[in-house]
């Protein structure tokens, strides 16, 4: 009973680290538990008591608990890393996600491609296991073979699309597909 008494009246770690007298109101009892004074202490030595009680006077109670533990982590993060912080930890975080994602947009395409492969020829593929550029490497493939959409394989019909302008090379001197000679050396406009 004597340890129930002497730990209700202990001062938060807030007041011990600060060496004063814990009063009943005190703002810091609620959330720096005398059980955990490291807390207090990081969250002192990079933000100061005073812009504490600060900003913990200026929030609702019911805000108070959320931004002692933001500043609890902010604080940790600068005490383990003073230059980045919890920014360092979140763009760490943010490249593993990254490179997740591209491992899981690589499986992804693996399975199509497995799944594309299972299919039958005779058989229609359904649109959601199609891609734009396997259906014109299947067109293609069944022109160089002479079906050219025969009763085996009916190749969808897909516009493909013009190079863009950025692909020719205007150092080369090869101007065939250049759109601006539609004149002749007369500079009069040519027949087309």
């Amino acid at each position: 009973m004597a340890s129930s008494s002497s730990s209700s009246n202990s001062p938060c770690a807030a007041c011990k680290f600060l060496r004063r007298k814990c009063i009943p109101g005190c703002i810091f009892a609620p959330y720096f538990p005398p059980e955990e004074p490291h807390k207090f202490a990081n969250v002192h030595k990079i933000f100061g008591a005073s812009n504490v009680a600060k900003l913990l006077n200026e929030l609702f109670p019911h805000q108070r608990e959320d931004a002692v533990n933001s500043l609890a982590y902010e604080a940790e993060a600068r005490v383990k890393d003073p230059v980045y912080g919890c920014v360092g930890a979140i763009s760490v975080l943010q490249r593993q996600v990254q490179r997740l994602q591209k491992e899981l947009d690589a499986a992804n395409a693996d399975l199509l491609r497995y799944a594309c492969n299972d299919i039958p020829m005779g058989l229609p593929v359904p649109p959601t296991m199609v891609s734009p550029m396997g259906a014109y490497r299947r067109t293609e493939f069944s022109r160089r073979i002479g079906n050219r959409g025969g009763p085996l394989f009916q190749a969808p019909a897909l516009a493909v699309p013009s190079p863009p302008p950025w692909s020719t090379d205007i150092f080369s001197g090869d101007h065939s597909n250049n759109p601006v000679e539609d004149t002749d050396q007369t500079g009069d406009e040519s027949s087309i």
